[in-house]
Parts: C-alpha cells; sequence; structure tokens
C-alpha cells in the first residue's frame, strides 16, 4: 500500500520548512497582485474563487472589473444574477459566479454582511470549500490554518514524499493533517503566501525549478531525483466527445437569445437555441421565410467533454426594421414562439447580446461574424 515517506521533512522539523518559506516569499514571492497587502475578506475571497482553475493572467482584468461593478459584499448581494454572469462571462466554470452570488447573499442575511472569521465558519457559507476558507482566515485573520490547493498539494506531496493516492478521500485527509501540522505559529501570511508562490512559480508540474526552491535541502523527491511522479492521483477523467447545433435566429439587427437552465453545463447563461443535430436546426428553421446559412463548426473543449458545435444562421425577412415591430412582427413572433421549448428567450441587438452573461464561443461568434 503506499504511505507518505517523511524521514527528511520530519528530522527538519515544520518550523524549519515554515521558516525557509517565509524567508524565501519575503525576498523572491510575488508581492505585486491586486489582491495582496489586503486584509479585506472580499478581495481575498474574490481572488480566491476567481483563481480556482484559472491562471493569474486570465483573472487580473476580471478581477479589475468586477471590483469596479461591485466593490464590496453588499452590492455584489444586490445585483441581479445576469449582471454577476455576464461580468463573469469568459472566464468559465459558472458555478463559481451563482456561488459567489449565492455566498455573498449569505454573508448580508447571515451574518449581517461581515465575513466569519474563522475557516471552521467559512466553509459553511455556499461555495467556500475547505481550501478557500483556510486561505480567506489565514490572510485576513492570521488563523494557524492550512490551504491545499492544487499549488500546494504539489508542494507539499514532493517536500514530504507523500505517495498515497489522492484519488482517495482519506489520503487527502492525511495530507490535510500533515499541512495543519507544517503551519508556523507565527508569519502565517507569508507561509500561507509562499507555499502559494512555490506551486506558481518554481515547483511547477512539469520541469520543476528545484536548483532555486528554498525547501530543496528538505524535499523528499528532490533527494530521489522523482518530484515530478507527485502528486499521486490515479483516478483518470475519460473525456467525452459531443455534438450539437446552435440556430442563430436573426431578424433585421437582432438575434434570438434563450436563457440556458439553472443547471447543466453553462447554467443561466444566455446562447442560442441548441438542436441536437443540424438536420433539426435545419428542419425547424425551414418552416420559416428567409434564408439560411451553415457556418464553420468549431470545438469548444470543457473539463469533462469536447463539444462540437454547429451554427445556422437564419436570417428573416426584416426590410430594415426592429424585430418585434412592423410589418414582419408576426413572422419574428411566431418563429420565436416556435422555440419556446428552448427556454425562456428575447430579441437583442448584438452590443446588448455582448453585454450578457454569453458562453466564451458564442461571444467569439458574434464577434467574429458580427450582425449583419
Amino acid at each position: 500500500m503506499a504511505r507518505p515517506v517523511q524521514g527528511r521533512v520530519a528530522s527538519s522539523g515544520g518550523g524549519g520548512v515554515a521558516a525557509r518559506v517565509v524567508t524565501w516569499q519575503r525576498q523572491h514571492g510575488r508581492h505585486h497582485l491586486p489582491w495582496q497587502g489586503t486584509q479585506d475578506p472580499y478581495r481575498v475571497w474574490l481572488s480566491e474563487v476567481m483563481l480556482q482553475q484559472t491562471q493569474v493572467s486570465t483573472v487580473l482584468d476580471y478581477y479589475s472589473r468586477f471590483l469596479q461593478r461591485f466593490p464590496d459584499v453588499a452590492a455584489l448581494a444586490a445585483a441581479p444574477l445576469d449582471d454577476v454572469l455576464a461580468l463573469w462571462s469568459g472566464l468559465g466554470y459558472y458555478s463559481r459566479a451563482r456561488n459567489l452570488h449565492r455566498c455573498a447573499q449569505a454573508v448580508l442575511v447571515m451574518h449581517g454582511g461581515q465575513f466569519p472569521r474563522t475557516a471552521a465558519a467559512l466553509v459553511t457559507l455556499p461555495g467556500i470549500g475547505q481550501s478557500t476558507a483556510a486561505a480567506i482566515a489565514a490572510f485576513c485573520f492570521e488563523e494557524r490554518v492550512a490551504i491545499l490547493d492544487g499549488n500546494v498539494k504539489r508542494v507539499l506531496t514532493r517536500l514530504l514524499g507523500f505517495d498515497a493516492d489522492l484519488a482517495r478521500a482519506a489520503n487527502v485527509a492525511m495530507l490535510w493533517q500533515h499541512a495543519q501540522e507544517l503551519v508556523p505559529a507565527q508569519d502565517v501570511v507569508a507561509y500561507t503566501q509562499g507555499l502559494m508562490d512555490l506551486g506558481a512559480t518554481l515547483c511547477l508540474a512539469r520541469q520543476p525549478e528545484c536548483p532555486r526552491c528554498p525547501l530543496a535541502a528538505v524535499c523528499v523527491a528532490h533527494a530521489a531525483g522523482t518530484p515530478e511522479r507527485f502528486p499521486v492521483k490515479t483516478r483518470t477523467l475519460k473525456r467525452g466527445q459531443r455534438s450539437n447545433a446552435w440556430l442563430w435566429l436573426q431578424h433585421g439587427q437582432r438575434l434570438w437569445l434563450v436563457q440556458r437552465p439553472a443547471t447543466g453545463v453553462w447554467a443561466g447563461l444566455w446562447s442560442l437555441p441548441e438542436f441536437d443535430s443540424l438536420p433539426d436546426a435545419q428542419s425547424q428553421a425551414s418552416t420559416w421565410p428567409g434564408q439560411g446559412e451553415v457556418l464553420e463548426s468549431f470545438r469548444h473543449t470543457l473539463t469533462h467533454f469536447d463539444w462540437t458545435l454547429q451554427p445556422l444562421r437564419w436570417r428573416l425577412p426584416a426590410r430594415g426594421q426592429r424585430a418585434g415591430h412592423g410589418a414582419d412582427a408576426a413572422v419574428a413572433a411566431a418563429a420565436a414562439a416556435a422555440l419556446a421549448a428552448h427556454g425562456p428567450g428575447r430579441w437583442v441587438s448584438q452590443d446588448e447580446a455582448l453585454s450578457m452573461g454569453l458562453p466564451a464561443p458564442l461571444r467569439k461568434l458574434l464577434l467574429a461574424q458580427g450582425s449583419s
């Protein structure tokens, strides 16, 4: 059975590890990120959620725009979910945005607009997991509590030579225990940030820069020359394949968007009506006047599957008038009604569409094709 191998680290003591990390972080760690240097739990929470499964370089612009629109937890809680999703559009993993909104409302209603001060209380809020709760508690309230995000798991499994399979919950719990034992009594903020920085800049998944790492002298994996075999996780995700068609219904300068269901892929976002296949979409559109154009298909990669989407653009006769007005209003209304099964919808201009919460590939499609 796989088990952790910790002799070299244990002999050095947790304090030795922490001191190395703290000293390195203060001299070489990251200090320029906009969510650093603050003890505002709203800002720390927002950054932690945005950084889940997402590169720092991508998050920077979103973080700034989000704070401009929602400067505090009360503003976020009061906003319509559509506004939150619109600002999140393109960042992916949209359940994060829905949970942000729910969590903000819970903080307002249950805690008077103030975030709880302990990881144990924070983890009871919607969308806040154990590591995010620990990060908020450590950075904002200096609680002696361990984080264990993906980067930190990689650092600690290599440091400890922890070769137990992280596909098993019991082994993850064991790693949490070891992580907690290493947290120092002082300098919690610098230590926590240091582990994150090491994972992001030196202790990389591939080609780790061990000679520059402050933990190299006490790292079990480095001593064995096998850092890249950690962390161990045997469960592999079998990627699926999916294929659908989008029906881009256009009337004059407006297009018909539908809101996706509250659960599932792109839950709550606005998108084009979706069909099982191009022939299905063509069959639907063939009952309307106008003309159709089959656009180039494209593949969109999601966490669990690759999705091939085939857009069909169908232009209804409009004679230059707005959708829903003038002689062609009945045509547009009938076409929209025929799509009722695909969800509640509305006619919008391209500019209006781009201000809504759209899936990233649809935003890219609209920008590429325009509304002409």
